[in-house]
């Protein structure tokens, strides 16, 4: 089996953990430890990892001042209660990256906002 884990450099684990599962509709809990907490389905399975800056010593984990948060990555979810996630979404931002509208190349509803640390999150409609 094979299984990819993304992981993000982030702040506040606690906060990016709640922020993240309010926006994907998950119940809310506590990160694992201050500085890791894992977004999972109810499978079991993990959406997203949530790491502190500098808590260790990952090679691209050190410093946020050393890369603009979010380049060269885009967080793309597909959802199933895409209407719901619109209105969670709403009420975590104060406006939204690019507001609902149909991507012609999957013909699907999308739209996107930032998170706390700044990186590009993109929801769509599965």
């Amino acid at each position: 089996m094979t299984q990819l884990w993304t992981i993000l450099g982030v702040h506040d684990v606690p906060a990016s953990l709640r922020w993240y599962q309010t926006l994907l509709g998950h119940p809310v809990t506590e990160p694992a430890h201050p500085y890791f907490g894992q977004v999972r389905r109810a499978d079991g399975d993990v959406l997203l990892a949530l790491h502190a800056w500098g808590a260790h010593e990952h090679p691209s984990l050190t410093n946020p001042a050393l890369a603009t948060p979010g380049n060269g990555l885009l967080l793309f979810f597909r959802v199933d209660d895409y209407e719901a996630a619109l209105t969670r979404a709403r009420a975590l931002v104060p406006r939204l990256d690019e507001e609902p509208h149909t991507n012609p190349n999957t013909r699907t509803r999308e739209f996107a906002l930032r998170d706390p640390d700044g990186y590009y999150v993109t929801i769509s409609e599965a």
